[in-house]
């Protein structure tokens, strides 16, 4: 049996269909991945390759969480449907972005909390990122400035300076993840933040706060008065 295609689908069965008539809102999860997807695989249609991806991986975020080593793990799965349903995630992300950079000041906490989780999500690794402000706290832009293990050796406060001044930045909050979960910061961490502190006040620039990102929850050094 050659590889199902959604066309090959009965007319009310097809994802693509349904969504045009009744709303992508009233898809099944399976339904809107298919559509990514586009064919299924030798004796496995479309919609049954859709459900295994979400069996395998617990969820959207799981699939779009992957590496591309355990999504070619699934049979008949390689990068091109990996690079799609990556560049599908991506657009939501910096579809979400766009609202906040247009409609939010970025100085209530509870606003960062939820800016950072969006961009953080899915990381599986540690990253360090800035996000800068101009004079009314309002986002000129976000950045990761560097991946791997974050400690004082690996984040370089002459780097930051560059790119606050590159940018026109007055104001800057700093945020890194821990996969491990654990938001608590080290004390590499508050040595890191007093660092950059002290650099930036050179040129003029704001630490607002620095933000630890676990699961699905931040830890605000600036409000546990640590900046």
């Amino acid at each position: 049996m050659g590889a199902s295609m959604i066309k090959e689908m009965a007319g009310k069965d097809r994802p693509r269909e349904k969504l045009i008539h009744s709303g992508a809102a009233n898809l099944t999860d399976a339904e809107l991945l298919a559509i990514f997807l586009r064919t299924g695989i030798a004796g496995t249609d479309v919609m049954t390759l859709a459900l295994q991806l979400l069996n395998r991986f617990g969820s959207l975020k799981g699939i779009l969480g992957s590496s591309l080593n355990e999504f070619k793990q699934v049979k008949g799965l390689g990068m091109a449907k990996y690079a799609q349903l990556q560049a599908a995630g991506e657009l939501v992300k910096r579809a979400i972005n766009e609202q906040w950079h247009e409609s939010h000041s970025f100085t209530d906490p509870a606003h960062v909390n939820d800016y950072l989780l969006n961009n953080f999500e899915c990381c599986e690794y540690e990253r360090f990122a800035c996000l800068l402000l101009n004079s009314k706290h309002r986002l000129l832009r976000f950045d990761y400035l560097f991946n791997g293990g974050i400690n004082s050796a690996q984040v370089y406060p002459r780097v930051v300076a560059q790119h606050c001044l590159r940018h026109n930045a007055a104001a800057i909050i700093f945020a890194h993840n821990h996969p491990s979960g654990d938001v608590q910061p080290s004390q590499a961490d508050r040595d890191l933040t007093v660092r950059l502190v002290k650099t930036l006040q050179l040129i003029d620039v704001k630490v607002l706060d620095h933000f630890i990102i676990g699961h699905r929850q931040t830890f605000s050094m600036a409000s546990h008065q640590m900046i």
